[in-house]
């Protein structure tokens, strides 16, 4: 059974090879979604490994936070880029989950997880998840969650304004946009508690603005924020 297996496998891998999703080249065994070349050319920011960092500065004096980093450097044309939009445009949220496990792995080393509660992704609209068939911060999350064994809560924080993209919208634009466009169900549930908030792109921080501010404005909750990319 093993060796038919096997042979079946190389047949699929010879007529259907998996392709790397930074590269878009073939992947041989032992890679897994990206090829070992582009893993090695990932643009890591370490922003973990930093108190102050450009992600922080981003949001500095707009909310208060605990900690905030990015996991990779988004460019135009370049590997985040490309990354990204295998999982919000492609329909690939096994790679989401794979990320996220990745993302876990590599910040673990240093203590940004520490005294995290509860890990919480932003939340699409549900029109739009419906189209989409999934939310890329979820999946994101819960790759972190299986990694870390952080609880991971995607029912709490709803997104309730059907808001207009924001990908060609300015900073001002994307601010407007996303005013009062989520709602927390259940306050007692995020009361007292760390919660690290998940989201794929930092651009303008908009989006993420508005939903510290809709959560802070329950009880005691202190924030954190981990995107895979930030722009800049």
């Amino acid at each position: 059974m093993r060796t038919t297996k096997t042979i079946l496998n190389s047949l699929l891998s010879l007529f259907f090879p998996e392709t790397c999703c930074a590269c878009g080249n073939p992947i041989v065994e032992g890679e897994t979604f990206i090829c070992l070349h582009c893993l090695c050319k990932l643009p890591l920011t370490g922003y973990h490994q930093h108190l102050s960092n450009p992600a922080e500065e981003r949001f500095r004096g707009k909310f208060e936070y605990e900690k905030i980093a990015s996991f990779l450097h988004f460019e135009k044309g370049g590997h985040a880029q490309k990354i990204v939009h295998q999982i919000k445009y492609k329909n690939n949220e096994v790679f989401g989950i794979w990320l996220g496990q990745c993302m876990a792995e590599e910040i673990a080393v240093s203590d940004f997880f520490s005294e995290i509660d509860l890990i919480v992704p932003i939340p699409l609209h549900k029109k739009k998840r419906k189209k989409r068939g999934y939310n890329q911060a979820e999946a994101l999350a819960s790759g972190i969650s299986q990694k870390l064994g952080i609880p991971c809560n995607i029912e709490n924080l709803q997104k309730i304004k059907a808001n207009t993209s924001q990908t060609k919208k300015g900073r001002y634009e994307r601010w407007l946009n996303s005013l009062e466009t989520f709602m927390v169900r259940d306050t007692e549930i995020f009361a007292n508690k760390h919660i690290l908030l998940i989201d794929d792109v930092i651009t303008t921080g908009a989006t993420i603005e508005s939903c510290v501010h809709c959560i802070q404005s329950n009880n005691n909750t202190k924030i954190s924020v981990l995107t895979l990319a930030i722009s800049h």
